[in-house]
C-alpha cells in the first residue's frame, strides 16, 4: 500500500458535479494505492502512519489535532515508468481487491474517531485541495 499525504487547509473531491467528499478545515489529503498483496497487515499500518505522523503545523498529528482526513482511491501511484514511455499499472490491484482495502483502511480510520471523508471508488473524480505549506509525504507499507 502506498500513499501520497497531502497537509491541506481544505480539499474536496467531485464526481459529475456533485460534491462526494469534503473538508473545510485543515487536515489531510490521502491519495491511496493498492497493490495486489496488501490486506489487513497493511491497512493497520497505514491507519497508523496516517493518524499519527507528526506532519500537521507545530509537529501534530491527525490523533493530536482531530483534524480530517479525505481518502481517495488513486491505483496510479503503483504505475512503473521505468521503461518506455507508458505507464505500467500491473503493480496496482484491480477493483474488487482494491476496494475492500479501501473501504478497510477508512473503517479503521473512523474506528480511531477520525473525521473521514472520501472520493468515489472507480469514479472519474475532480480533486481540488489547497494545500497547506505545500506539505506533501510519501508512505509505504
Amino acid at each position: 500500500m502506498r500513499a501520497v499525504l497531502q497537509r491541506v487547509t481544505c480539499a474536496r473531491v467531485e464526481v459529475d458535479g456533485e460534491v462526494v467528499g469534503e473538508i473545510s478545515r485543515p487536515g489531510l489529503l490521502a491519495l491511496v494505492g493498492v497493490t495486489h498483496g496488501d490486506g489487513p497487515d497493511e491497512v493497520e499500518r497505514m491507519t497508523r502512519k496516517i493518524a499519527e505522523l507528526r506532519i500537521l503545523r507545530d509537529e501534530q498529528s491527525v490523533t493530536d489535532t482531530g483534524a480530517p482526513v479525505l481518502v481517495v482511491s488513486q491505483f496510479t501511484l503503483h504505475g512503473d515508468t521505468r521503461k518506455g514511455r507508458r505507464p505500467s499499472w500491473s503493480a496496482a490491484a484491480p477493483g474488487p481487491v482494491a476496494e475492500p482495502v479501501i473501504d478497510a483502511l477508512v473503517a479503521a480510520l473512523r474506528d480511531r474517531g477520525i473525521e473521514v471523508a472520501t472520493g468515489r471508488f472507480g469514479a472519474m473524480m475532480a480533486v481540488t485541495s489547497t494545500n497547506d505549506g505545500p506539505f506533501t509525504v510519501l508512505v509505504e507499507t
